[in-house]
């Protein structure tokens, strides 16, 4: 829940036993819970509000899109990950690097060519 674990949760009963009393605790988590599920209609309002005034090529508009991570994660990640599952349609074919043409060796007192323009 929330990403919360066991121990979290009972530190927070606690703490709420200890801030409200228990006598006053199921009318603090009745309120919250009616809060709770008016900001959730508010929101489903809004974003319904929304969809409606949009023209109707904007139907599919979904405001989660508008979080960067989703934008991320839907544009530029999908097309990667869609690559890297992709199948290769055949093994590639290797062959080996063509052979350098021999070069003549120095012999013994020889000063190799030097090339002024290349330092």
């Amino acid at each position: 829940m929330f990403g919360l674990g066991w121990l979290e949760v009972g530190a927070l009963i606690v703490i709420a036993l200890l801030v409200f009393g228990p006598d006053k605790l199921p009318q603090a988590a009745a309120q919250a819970g009616k809060t709770l599920r008016n900001l959730r209609r508010m929101a489903a309002n809004a974003r319904d509000d929304l969809r409606a005034g949009l023209p109707p090529e904007y139907r599919d508009f979904d405001p989660a899109d508008l979080n960067p991570r989703t934008f991320v994660r839907k544009h530029l990640l999908d097309d990667i990950e869609d690559s890297w599952n992709a199948k290769p349609a055949e093994e590639p074919v290797l062959t080996a690097p063509p052979l350098p043409e021999p070069v003549d060796e120095l012999g013994v007192g020889e000063i190799p060519p030097y090339d002024s323009e290349a330092t």
